[in-house]
């Protein structure tokens, strides 16, 4: 849920902590980006790590020892288990485009409706994979673009 204040952090978020270096070259940047996130999703376990430029929502749930990769992107509601490890440039969906109509434009259709994405404890998703609306992975699975 987008409030005020979230909006606020997520700003500040944006502007200051996303842009810090990754955390093996700065363990420092690793606490403050888990600073703010914990403050804008809906849940953060405990030692998540989120990496520089990665950008989310407030409908991210996130479990323990699980990471977010770098410049990845996580829209709508997710929910990620425990032990989650996470390649650079990782898309996350969870609506798109309507196109069930021959007689309009796709882009005149609209969106589709949300539909949340889950995701198992100790899944590992490589570099570039895109999830798609209401994709549910499974414990254990290994995810390749």
């Amino acid at each position: 849920m987008w409030t005020i204040k979230t909006k606020i952090i997520y700003i500040l978020y944006l502007i200051f902590a996303s842009w810090l270096p990754q955390s093996g070259r700065m363990k420092l940047a690793k606490k403050i980006r888990g600073f703010y996130a914990k403050r804008i999703v809906s849940h953060m376990g405990k030692n998540v790590n989120i990496e520089k430029k990665a950008s989310f929502t407030p409908g991210l749930s996130i479990g323990d020892n699980s990471g977010i990769g770098i410049r990845s992107e996580i829209n709508g509601p997710v929910i990620i288990g425990d032990n989650v490890m996470m390649g650079p440039e990782v898309v996350i969906y969870t609506s798109g485009h309507r196109f069930d109509r021959i007689d309009i434009p796709m882009m005149e259709q609209g969106s589709t409706d949300t539909e949340p994405v889950i995701i198992g404890d100790d899944v590992w998703i490589g570099r570039r994979a895109i999830i798609m609306p209401g994709v549910r992975i499974g414990t254990g699975c290994v995810i390749a673009a």
